[in-house]
């Protein structure tokens, strides 16, 4: 994954916030949507594109754009930072690869002590019924 080819792939686009903030909010356009499109992009490698397709997929278009937004401050600039800082840590974790799971071995004993430890208890409870007759 090269950053700075991806960073120059990068779409901005500010729109009108959203929430309280008055005058300052219905005049400013403070909100940042940054586009990107997985497939045609020059920055990752196929098995890395595979993996964001797989591992994203329901933050994904059916055009294959990654959209994300950032309304958190007012200010245009410190937004666009949130953006690019949340794009990059996303890709970071969809590109992980994970380790897959080793069984845990059947241990015969260990089930034994549990069914005892299980009917022990139960007897325990039992005891403390009221009998009927």
């Amino acid at each position: 994954m090269n950053k700075t080819i991806i960073f120059r792939e990068l779409s901005f686009k500010t729109v009108r916030s959203s929430g309280n903030g008055g005058q300052h909010i219905n005049k400013v356009a403070s909100k940042v949507v940054l586009n990107f499109f997985i497939q045609t992009s020059q920055g990752l490698s196929k098995s890395e594109k595979e993996l964001i397709l797989k591992n994203l997929s329901n933050k994904i278009s059916c055009n294959g754009v990654l959209r994300m937004s950032a309304q958190s401050t007012r200010s245009q600039h410190r937004n666009k930072e949130l953006v690019i800082i949340r794009f990059f840590s996303l890709l970071a974790q969809a590109t992980i690869i994970s380790k897959p799971r080793r069984k845990s071995l059947y241990n015969k004993k260990l089930h034994q002590k549990s069914l005892k430890a299980k009917k022990h208890l139960s007897e325990k409870k039992d005891s403390r019924k009221k009998l009927r007759f």
